[in-house]
């Protein structure tokens, strides 16, 4: 227990002050207790880590015009994409009811 060498204000006496010394002692220890947390708690896992950036079509994305598209719309939108390989696919789908896209 702490004792003070300060005399009493005025008035008043070392028992209030003791009491307060006490109530401030004990809510110090309750706050550094619930922020340090439970020594006995196992210590969080960490992060899962980011996945893996896409930087090849799969042949299976290009076996239909569905695939294909559906492969391109459920990409990941990212600030920093590169550019997709096409080592893997062999061929690109083609249609038979429409031309082919003319490139120059």
């Amino acid at each position: 227990m702490t004792t003070s060498t300060c005399p009493p204000p005025e008035g008043g006496s070392s028992v209030g002050r003791t009491a307060a010394l006490i109530g401030v002692a004990a809510l110090s220890s309750l706050f550094l207790a619930a922020c340090g947390g439970d020594s006995n708690s196992p210590a969080p896992s960490p992060p899962p880590p980011p996945p893996a950036a896409i930087t090849q079509v799969p042949a299976s994305a290009a076996a239909t015009d569905a695939s294909l598209e559906a492969f391109a719309f459920n990409l990941p939108e990212t600030e920093n994409t590169e550019p997709l390989s096409l080592d893997l696919v062999p061929t690109f789908p083609t249609s038979e009811t429409e031309d082919p896209i003319a490139t120059p």
